[in-house]
């Protein structure tokens, strides 16, 4: 295999967990560039920073190697890591490991991991969203290091890196989002569609010391019956997924046509 680059994000901050692990699963696979938010940015999507400034620092990963830090989203530390901290486009992005997976429709765009792989499909680079299954929801958006087993994602996320640096994507595929079990079956991965949510909405409302009414949005998970989807397969089947997404979310123009008339 040809020399490639590797470009690592995440939405959980630069040094976190998860971002170690990614790069500890690909480093022999090229060379690999590490630009990161500074900070948890879980739930942010797609979010660009447009009214206050970018600072980028120079920090050390826990194995002594170089990192970027990013004071902005997901989005901007892979525009960012593209265009001014690298010599050479990425051949690919890798976003995660998240400590929490992302499946479903409602996170592809919620998702500051999906995001960052949107954001560097756009740019014409291969694309890779990772995300590890936990079952304590108290480190889900802890930001820094957490003690958790990122073997088996590490496997998978080594496994279809090495196939995107040697094949590229499938011709209408934009990137791929994988998630991983927290205790797998097997080392089996099945392509998936995207479910149609990962969790019923739920909101509480609390007062403040003054009286006055404030906001939590939460979720209670939702197991998604339907065969084939990401969220069955790893919630039901504990099996890793991948699933193939496109930027192209047009719809049926010829049912707009019909609906117009």
């Amino acid at each position: 295999m040809p020399y490639m680059r590797i470009l690592i994000t995440n939405d959980d901050g630069v040094n976190s967990s998860g971002i170690m692990a990614a790069k500890k699963a690909v480093e022999d696979l090229g060379k690999i560039d590490v630009v990161a938010p500074a900070t948890q940015q879980s739930g942010i999507g797609h979010a660009l920073t447009l009214f206050e400034p970018i600072r980028v620092t120079s920090n050390n990963l826990i194995d002594g190697t170089e990192a970027y830090s990013v004071s902005g989203t997901p989005t901007d530390a892979v525009i960012i890591g593209i265009y001014e901290l690298t010599d050479k486009k990425p051949d690919l992005l890798i976003s995660g490991i998240n400590i929490g997976e992302n499946l479903g429709m409602s996170e592809l765009t919620t998702s500051g991991t999906i995001g960052a792989a949107m954001e560097a499909s756009v740019h014409g680079v291969n694309a890779l969203s990772v995300s590890l299954q936990v079952n304590r929801g108290d480190i889900k958006f802890h930001d820094g290091y957490v003690d958790v087993d990122f073997s088996h994602a590490q496997k998978m996320t080594r496994r279809v890196s090495k196939m995107i640096l040697e094949k590229g994507l499938p011709e209408g595929v934009d990137f791929l989002n994988l998630n991983v079990p927290s205790n797998p079956k097997n080392d089996d991965l099945k392509l998936t569609m995207l479910g149609k949510r990962m969790y019923q909405i739920h909101i509480e409302k609390r007062l403040d010391p003054r009286g006055r009414p404030y906001y939590w949005i939460d979720g209670d998970s939702v197991e998604d019956d339907k065969r084939g989807t990401d969220v069955h397969v790893l919630k039901r089947e504990n099996c890793a997924t991948i699933t193939p997404i496109s930027m192209d979310s047009t719809s049926d123009l010829d049912l707009m046509k019909d609906w117009l008339d």
